[in-house]
């Protein structure tokens, strides 16, 4: 016999009683000064001035929290009911804590934004629903409190983030970046585009059948894009190295493979040989600098040298496809 998994249905926002009300208040206060902890601890290693940024908004919310059971105490006793966001319809969420240590600085800045401006409009709704005087002055006060945040959060940061700490986070945040998403989506895109080159071109100019090309093609890149992926996430857990997710570098690596194989695969859906063999050509120059542009902006190469060994290898290459196609 099947077990059956019995949900009780959320409850609106309207029929809680003004109890209620305030105990929801009390926990979303605790949950959200956990949240700005958790943020805390997760950036203090590499962004310690931010981090102390959000643990005095978590001291805020603690004390919006306790201001909230001394009027609960007053009106209504010690016993606070347990009435969580979840189980309200219609109530703002949290993101889990665990999905938020993937976002970047800026999303996390973004997100406390966003989670005083939610906060801000549940106690203007909680304190219009208030009969009585001292809760609808308090949930107003905390209202305005949650509303005014982002300048709290300002002072905060002109008190711990100085032009020095911030060039510093800014820094971090940057390698970062780099190294899970740049130098691994680099990676794969000259293994994608210069790797590719002999096996389609000889296809090409064997065969000189555009359909059997862009199948070998097609399949070369993504085996390649495949291949590139999971060497990624699979070489480097990223705990010793630095460098981030394995997940996100499998992804910047494969996918960046695949479409730097497909560039010049996908031309060859044209009938007629030569066109689809000149836009190509094409194709594979564009490639070319754009990757030696990418070590420049990002890598600091000197362009120069960056489109020499990117010309040169390429170039290399292309020529083997093209002699063994021609031969």
């Amino acid at each position: 016999m099947p077990l059956l998994t019995l949900t009780a249905p959320r409850r609106r926002f309207s029929d809680l009683t003004e109890q209620e009300v305030l105990a929801l208040a009390i926990w979303s206060e605790e949950d959200d000064a956990h949240i700005y902890r958790n943020w805390a601890d997760f950036l203090r290693a590499d962004y310690p001035a931010t981090a102390a940024i959000f643990e005095g908004m978590a001291q805020e919310e603690d004390g919006h929290r306790q201001r909230l059971i001394a009027a609960h105490r007053d009106r209504f006793g010690d016993t606070i009911p347990l009435v969580r966001r979840e189980q309200i319809s219609g109530y703002y969420a949290r993101r889990p804590a665990w999905m938020m240590q993937n976002l970047s600085l800026a999303a996390i800045r973004e997100e406390a934004a966003l989670m005083e401006r939610d906060a801000g409009a549940f106690y203007t709704r909680a304190a219009q629903s208030s009969t009585d005087a001292a809760t609808r002055k308090l949930l107003g006060d905390l209202a305005s409190a949650e509303l005014g945040h982002q300048k709290r959060a300002d002072d905060l940061a002109d008190e711990h983030l100085t032009d020095e700490a911030r060039a510093d986070e800014d820094a971090v945040s940057r390698r970062d970046f780099v190294l899970t998403w740049v130098q691994p989506g680099l990676a794969g895109l000259m293994d994608g585009s210069v790797s590719t080159l002999a096996p389609i071109f000889a296809t090409a100019f064997a065969t000189q059948d555009t359909h059997t090309t862009f199948l070998v093609g097609l399949a070369a890149s993504l085996g390649a894009g495949i291949s590139m992926g999971f060497t990624e996430a699979a070489s480097d857990d990223g705990v010793v190295s630095g460098r981030g997710s394995p997940i996100k570098r499998g992804i910047a690596s494969g996918v960046m493979t695949a479409l730097g194989g497909l560039g010049h695969a996908l031309p060859y859906l044209i009938p007629h040989f030569w066109t689809a063999t000149i836009i190509a050509f094409v194709v594979v120059f564009v490639e070319l600098w754009a990757i030696a542009w990418i070590q420049n902006r990002w890598m600091q190469t000197p362009f120069w040298r960056a489109a020499l060994q990117v010309v040169v290898g390429g170039g290399l290459v292309f020529a083997t496809g093209v002699l063994i196609g021609s031969g």
